[in-house]
C-alpha cells in the first residue's frame, strides 16, 4: 500500500518529509472488535484508515458508551495520538467496527513534522476543526433531540452505510451508539415496529418505512 495516496498533502511535502513519514509508518490490519486506542494515557499514534470502519466513543462513569464520530477510508484520527496535543486530552476509545486496515504513524514523528511543515500543520488544524464540529453536532443531538428522533436518524445512517435496510444490530449495540440503556432502546424499537417503521428479529432490525423514519428524524 502506498501512503502517498492516503495523505492529501503528500505532494506539498519535501522529499525529506515524505521519506520520514514513509520510513516510520506501518500498515496494519485488525479484525472487527479490536480496541486500537483506550483513553488519553494511551498514545497509539495517528491512524490513517485504508479500508474498513472505526468508531470513536467515550464512556460515562457508569460504563455507558456514546459514539462521537466514525472514521472511514481516507480519514485520519488525531486523538489516538493525543499525547502530542498537549492542550487537548480526551479519554476516547477507538474500536474497529469492521475488519480494518490502516497506516499507523508514530505520534512523535508526526509532531516533529507539524513543527517544520506548514502543509502538515494546516492539514492537522483542518482535521481538528472538522472533528470538533462532529463532536459538537453529536452533543447537540444528545441535548436537544429526543431518543426516538436520534434512533430514527441512526437507523437511516446505518442503512446508508451498509447499503441495505436489513441491519444486523443488537439493541445493546444501538444503545452504545446513542448513549442509552438497552432496555430503553428495546422499548423504542418495539414502538417503531408497532408503527410499521421497522420489523424486529433476533440481532436484526429491518427498515420497512423509510419515509416515516425520515419524518420522525426531522421532527
Amino acid at each position: 500500500m502506498d501512503l502517498s495516496k492516503y495523505l492529501p498533502v503528500w505532494e506539498q511535502l519535501t522529499k525529506e518529509e515524505q521519506e520520514k513519514l514513509s520510513s516510520s509508518a506501518s500498515y496494519q490490519t485488525v479484525p472487527k472488535g479490536t480496541i486500537l486506542h483506550n483513553g488519553s494515557a494511551d498514545c497509539t499514534g495517528l491512524l490513517l484508515v485504508g479500508s474498513g470502519q472505526l468508531r470513536a466513543y467515550i464512556l460515562s462513569e457508569e460504563g455507558r458508551e456514546i459514539t462521537l464520530y466514525r472514521l472511514f477510508e481516507m480519514d485520519i484520527c488525531l486523538f489516538s495520538a493525543s499525547c502530542m496535543l498537549h492542550s487537548i486530552q480526551f479519554d476516547l476509545t477507538i474500536e474497529a467496527e469492521k475488519d480494518t486496515s490502516f497506516w499507523l504513524i508514530p505520534a512523535e514523528t508526526y509532531r516533529q513534522l507539524m513543527e517544520i511543515s506548514a502543509p502538515i500543520a494546516n492539514y492537522t488544524n483542518e482535521i481538528m476543526a472538522s472533528r470538533f464540529s462532529e463532536v459538537m453536532w453529536r452533543m447537540e443531538q444528545v441535548m436537544w433531540k429526543s431518543l426516538d428522533q436520534r434512533l430514527a436518524s441512526f437507523l437511516l445512517e446505518e442503512e446508508a452505510l451498509e447499503g441495505s435496510g436489513q441491519l444486523h444490530l443488537t439493541h445493546e449495540l444501538i444503545g452504545n451508539h446513542l448513549g442509552s440503556a438497552r432496555e430503553v432502546v428495546t422499548r423504542m424499537l418495539r414502538y417503531f415496529q408497532e408503527e410499521g417503521m421497522v420489523r424486529l428479529s433476533r440481532g436484526t432490525v429491518e427498515i420497512l418505512d423509510r419515509e416515516k423514519l425520515s419524518a420522525l428524524a426531522r421532527r
